[in-house]
């Protein structure tokens, strides 16, 4: 990837943007749910939150991360958490997924932020790796735990 590809937060007129890349991502999981409208709804809000972000990357746009932010009692500062980051299948290997994270990163350290954390599914072979090449691990205070990775819970509550 070249330093002219464009890399920006996204603001109110990228709504369609975020939606449409988000329901990109909702098919590459096989979902059918949320809706588009549903997704542009929910975008509408969170783009105008001071505690999240969206990254855009491409020209057109052709993949985004979520990051969101929030006050830890842990550590006093905030905390960030990349909720989503999914480059288009057309766009892969330009090394746009590695720039969005790259960019979480950079976010959350300009903003104060203590740490930045994620889910990804184990079977996720490539984003297991790109998010280890960063620095990202399953395992949390050696120290303490040992090697012990940690884990991330769901509880579905609908």
């Amino acid at each position: 990837m070249g330093p002219e590809t464009p890399l920006r937060i996204a603001g109110p007129a990228d709504v369609g943007a975020v939606t449409g890349l988000v329901g990109g991502f909702r098919d590459f999981l096989g979902d059918d749910s949320p809706s588009n409208a549903e997704i542009e709804a929910t975008v509408s809000t969170l783009i105008r939150d001071r505690s999240t972000e969206f990254l855009l990357i491409g020209e057109p746009e052709a993949g985004f991360a979520q990051v969101r932010f929030r006050l830890s009692v842990w550590t006093g500062n905030e905390d960030a958490w990349l909720e989503d980051l999914f480059v288009d299948e057309a766009a892969r290997g330009k090394g746009y997924g590695r720039t969005l994270l790259e960019a979480a990163v950079s976010r959350a350290r300009s903003r104060g932020c203590s740490r930045i954390q994620l889910d990804v599914n184990q079977a996720n072979a490539n984003a297991v790796a790109l998010y280890e090449s960063v620095g990202f691990s399953a395992s949390h205070n050696p120290a303490k735990w040992g090697e012990a990775p940690d884990f991330y819970f769901t509880l579905p509550l609908d």
